[in-house]
Order: structure tokens, then C-alpha cells, then sequence
């Protein structure tokens, strides 16, 4: 099993902020706000023999005469002001807004662009996510610098479930998936400053789009006449049984005499998904409305991540994932959030709106499955696949060191695919490395690829850089990788201890997010230095925050902590250990600025 060069390790804790992989305001939000309302409660006793304010002097004689009414059970009047202060400050930092994805369309001026940022802030009344869609304008200046004059106001996507662009920037589509059993999906297409069509799937059809990051997958075809996606088969029929028993023949009229079955137990993948149907691709035609089903895939196999490929007699290439998908193929679905170390592998198959003259023949003793081709049949792992622009590569990552060992995230690598020029997918294809697996990295140096997602179009203008955000010991860093050579640099800042994502690429220019457990998220626009002997050397234009300043509270709470990032010796090296094994792994240590020691809160974690 290959070993990373740090093991990212964010547990330890003072002050009372608990580190995490996330760099989520609103995780930063609750750490403050613990350590804030427990220093508070550590500190009352201190506060109890000190003289009280006037309000502290009522609250006690208003609860000498009525003693605790409608207070909540462990809570006194003396504690009221202090609790109300902190639901207050807790209000402050959940409304601090979190930056989701992002996206850039040109225009015929090379110097200008637009871009929309997905944002999201937590509604705690309501016990909901609220999504926000920001846009900009950008405008390019030739000293390597870019000006945004963001809307006055976000337009909030109420109801909305994905938001797709297509390729030209010039249609979207917006996903709202259905409420309750009895509703429709909605798929609605809109166009410059108006709504061209909105497609109502029915229940029988399919049910609800998959929208959380990793089966999901939702592509526009390059004409932006169809969209394939993924989501949940419509329901299985249902054994329906009466004072007879078992109906042998159902009624379409609702019979208050009889009731139905649960049908056959099926497996599910876990957390996240136990609500889950099985994960089918469907087509559907902006223009007449028509959803159809990509016919041929077993129900043992959960697809995902479809994209479309070069013209071909194969237009679709996804990946699927078994249900013989534990370690050493336990007949069985295992969870997989969080988890990639279940098997997957890429497949092909013909777009169901083609011709049936146009589809590739099919043997009739192999049924329908022989119109899917396995792509990576030598590969335990194959997901994220991406086309070069110009059509000849097939790019994708692999968790094949996770899957062979069973570690729920070993060290990834890239592959690629020579894809056929005539589209015909006959005989074994080739697949050759791009980044191989890491086994022993050195301390400092590339660590190997930790990729847990890729931007639907990743590429530079010379079609064979792809930017990515990758794990780097403890943070998230920003790499650009050659597909061509197999060269990886870092795109993000050497000395930066701050975990940076990317969001988008404007042409050769990335927009990105960086951000740290102390800190608020931050944009940032890149620019590739040309002007350098140093390779892959970037300049970073800090963005002017579309964002209202926090309050005085919340500032001060976040300016009054540090965070750094320490090298833990390995204890008792051993020359049996692999060299990686034998590097010091990092931890993150949060802390105040002072030498005071405040309350530590401890959330134990249960999983590997």
C-alpha cells in the first residue's frame, strides 16, 4: 500500500477549536462559537463574585419572586444575558456565507468575462441550506491585473437542486427535483432573459436527480440539444396482496381493500443514500421534451458521472460501480461516502435518441448488456473522466492503491485513454500512466494525488494542462498537471499554510477560493508569470469580497486566534516501515494569541 508523505491529521485541539479537513465558515463557526460559550460557562463562577449590572440585579430579583419560570431545565435568570449573547454570536458566524462552485463564460473581448459564484448560508430558523447565485464582471488590464464589479444582489435559487451551464455559456439548466412522491422532477432550460422549456418527468420515468458530488453526473452534449444525467430508477412494482392474498393481477384503481408489499430488501450505499434508489442515466431532448433511459445497464451495476464523448457510435462514457463492491468483492454494497475504495470502472455506450441503424450491433445470445464496452477492464478503479479539447485523450482518475489494499483513501493516479479517432471501440484499449501512484514520496516533495473531484472543463488553452485541487499533508493545494508529459507542479503559493480550491478557469487565468480554520474565505484571481525562469510560477490578485464585513464580535473572536501547521516525528522509525511510513505526519494546532489557557472541547470521531 502506498503511503502519503503526511498523514492528514487536523484532531488536536486547543482553545476549544477542533481542527477539520473542512475549511467551511460555518465548521469554523461552530468551533469559535464553542469555545466562546464555553469559556463563558467556564468563567461564571468567576462572574457570580463579581458586582452584577443593573439587568443582572432585576433578572435576580425577578426570579426571587417567580423562581426559573419558563426557563429552560439547568438554565437560572443569572444566565439568561449571557445565553442570549451567544445565540446571538452564533447567529453571526452561521450567517457567514460559504462559497460553492463557480463558473466563467467569455466573451469576444479576450479582456473581458463574466462569472457566477454558487453561495450558500445557513438558515437555523428554518433548518435549511439557503443557495444564492452571485455574478461579476471582469474586466482584464495588461499589467496582469482584473477588476470585478459583482450585481448589488444575489438571486436566490429557491428550490433548486443543480445549476448547469451549458458549454457556450448561453443556456442553463436548472434542476428541481421533486418534493414528495407525488410531484414531478422539473428540468428547466432558460436562455438570455427567458425560459425556452421546462420538462416534467414523472415518478414512473425516474425520480430524483443525483445532486451530491459523486454519482452525480449532469452534461450538456456539444450541439446543446440534449442533457444526460443521472438519477434515481423510477419504483419497482410492488407485490399487492388482499383478504384473498396475493392479487396475481394489479388494478390501476386505488382499492381500499388491499395493501401493498415492500417488495425484495436491496442493499444501499450507505450514509447519504439510504433513501436512495439505484442510479440510472436518462437523456432527455431540450427541444421535444422526451426523457429516455440508457437501456442495457444491469441493475448490479450503479452508474455515475456520465459525460458525452467525441462523435461516435458510443456517445457516453460513465462509470459504474458494482454491488459485489467490498474488499476482495464482498457480495454486498458497501458505504461509500467518504470511501473510495469500492471498485468502479469506466463504460461506453451509444446514446438511446440514436438511430436504431446508427447503434452498434448486438448479440442477441448477450442481451442487451453487450451495447456497454468496459473501458478500463485491467483497472480496480476508474472515476472523474474528462475528454481533451481536441478529442484524442481520455483523461480520469483511479483509487486502484485503495481498492487493492482496502485503505479508505490510498494514494490516487491519473491514466489516460488514446481515444479511437473513428470512435470505434473494437478490441482492448490502451491505458497508459499520466501521475502514477506515489508509493514512498519525499518529505517536502509531490506527495501524490489526493483528487476528490475535477471542474467539468479543467483545461488550459493548450488542451493538456488540467488545473485540479489535490491534499497536500494537511491543506489542499492547486496543481496543474500535463497530460501529455505526465509534469506536475504546484499552481498555488509555496508558503501559504491556507487550504486553496479551485473554482473556475477563465481561459489561462484560475479563480479560487483559499481559506483556513481562523479565517474567512477568500477569492482569488491567477495569473500565469510568463516573465520567469521558474516554471509554473503564478501571480495571486486578491478579489474584493462581494460579502458585508462580519461584525466587531466575530472579527475579534477569529483575529484573537493562530493556527500553524507542526511536523510530528514519527516515534520509534523503523527500517521495516516503508520510507514514507518512517515521515514525521502533520497535525494542525489552532490556538488563542495570548498565553492564556482556555476551555478544550474534544468531539471524538468513530470511523477509521
Amino acid at each position: 500500500m502506498p503511503n502519503p508523505t503526511t498523514t492528514m491529521l487536523v484532531a488536536v485541539v486547543s482553545s476549544g477549536i477542533r481542527g477539520s479537513y473542512s475549511s467551511c465558515p460555518v465548521a469554523t463557526a461552530a468551533n469559535l462559537f464553542r469555545c466562546a460559550s464555553s469559556s463563558a460557562r467556564a468563567r461564571a463562577p468567576a462572574c457570580l463574585r463579581r458586582s452584577y449590572s443593573k439587568t443582572s440585579w432585576r433578572s435576580k430579583a425577578m426570579a426571587s419572586a417567580h423562581p426559573s419560570q419558563g426557563l429552560p431545565s439547568g438554565m437560572d435568570p443569572s444566565m439568561v444575558d449571557e445565553y442570549a449573547s451567544q445565540s446571538k454570536l452564533l447567529q453571526e458566524f452561521v450567517k457567514i456565507p460559504s462559497i460553492g462552485k463557480a463558473w466563467v463564460f467569455t466573451s469576444k473581448d479576450e479582456n473581458a468575462s463574466r462569472a457566477m459564484v454558487s453561495v450558500s448560508q445557513s438558515d437555523l430558523l428554518a433548518n435549511k441550506k439557503r443557495s444564492f447565485l452571485l455574478n461579476t464582471h471582469i474586466s482584464k488590464g495588461s499589467s496582469k491585473s482584473a477588476s470585478f464589479q459583482w450585481s448589488p444582489f444575489p438571486v436566490e435559487m429557491s428550490g433548486v437542486s443543480a445549476v448547469v451551464p451549458s458549454p457556450s455559456g448561453e443556456k442553463l439548466l436548472l434542476v428541481r427535483n421533486a418534493e414528495d412522491d407525488d410531484s414531478p422532477t422539473k428540468l428547466e432550460i432558460w436562455g438570455p432573459c427567458q425560459l425556452e422549456n421546462e420538462i416534467h418527468v414523472a415518478r414512473s420515468v425516474h425520480g430524483s436527480l443525483y445532486a451530491d458530488g459523486w454519482f452525480e453526473g449532469i452534461s450538456w452534449n456539444q450541439e446543446e440539444t440534449l442533457i444526460a444525467y443521472v438519477a434515481e430508477e423510477p419504483p419497482q412494482p410492488k407485490p399487492e396482496f388482499n383478504d384473498s392474498g396475493y392479487r396475481k393481477e394489479g388494478s390501476s384503481q386505488k382499492d381500499y381493500r388491499s395493501w401493498k408489499g415492500q417488495g425484495d430488501t436491496e442493499d444501499n450505499w450507505g450514509e447519504t443514500y439510504s433513501n436512495k434508489r439505484i442510479p440510472a442515466l436518462f437523456v432527455a431532448n431540450i427541444t421535444s421534451g422526451e426523457v429516455r433511459a440508457l437501456k442495457g445497464i444491469p441493475r448490479s451495476l450503479s452508474a455515475g458521472q456520465v459525460i458525452w464523448a467525441p462523435s461516435s457510435s458510443y456517445s457516453l462514457v460513465f462509470v459504474a460501480w458494482s454491488d459485489d463492491n467490498g474488499f476482495q468483492e464482498t457480495p454486498r454494497k458497501l458505504g461509500i461516502k467518504y470511501c473510495y475504495n469500492r471498485p468502479c470502472a469506466l463504460y461506453a455506450a451509444a446514446d438511446p435518441f440514436k438511430e436504431e441503424a446508427d447503434k452498434p450491433s448486438i448479440d442477441s445470445n448477450k442481451g442487451d448488456t453487450a451495447a456497454l464496452v468496459k473501458l478500463t477492464a485491467d483497472l480496480s478503479s476508474a472515476f472523474f473522466p474528462r475528454f481533451s479539447p481536441d478529442g484524442k485523450y481520455l483523461v480520469f482518475i483511479s483509487a486502484k492503491s485503495a481498492v487493492d489494499s482496502g485503505a479508505h483513501n490510498a494514494t490516487n493516479s491519473m491514466h489516460k485513454i488514446d481515444w479511437p479517432t473513428d470512435g470505434k471501440l473494437e478490441g482492448s484499449l490502451s491505458v497508459s500512466d499520466v501521475v502514477p501512484t506515489v508509493m514512498s514520496p519525499q518529505d517536502g516533495c509531490f506527495p501524490g494525488m489526493y483528487c476528490s473531484g475535477l471542474l467539468r472543463f479543467p483545461w488550459l488553452s493548450d488542451g493538456r494542462t488540467m488545473i485540479l485541487s489535490s491534499a497536500w499533508g494537511s491543506k489542499e493545494v492547486i496543481l496543474s498537471i500535463n497530460v501529455a508529459s505526465g509534469e506536475v507542479s504546484r499552481v498555488s503559493p509555496q508558503d501559504s499554510d491556507y487550504s486553496w480550491n479551485v473554482l473556475a478557469l477563465d481561459n489561462n487565468n484560475i479563480l479560487a477560493v483559499s481559506s483556513s480554520l481562523v479565517t474567512l474565505p477568500q477569492m482569488y484571481y491567477g495569473f500565469e508569470d510568463s516573465h520567469t525562469d521558474k516554471p509554473c510560477q503564478w501571480d495571486w490578485q486578491e478579489i474584493p469580497s462581494p460579502f458585508p464585513k462580519p461584525s466587531d464580535k466575530v472579527s475579534s473572536l477569529l483575529a484573537d486566534h493562530k493556527f500553524s501547521v507542526i511536523k510530528i516525528p514519527v516515534s520509534n522509525p523503523s527500517d521495516k516501515l516503508p520510507d514514507g511510513a518512517n515521515l514525521p505526519f502533520e497535525a494542525i494546532f489552532v490556538s488563542g494569541k495570548d498565553s492564556a489557557s482556555s476551555p478544550t472541547i474534544v468531539v471524538l470521531h468513530g470511523e477509521p
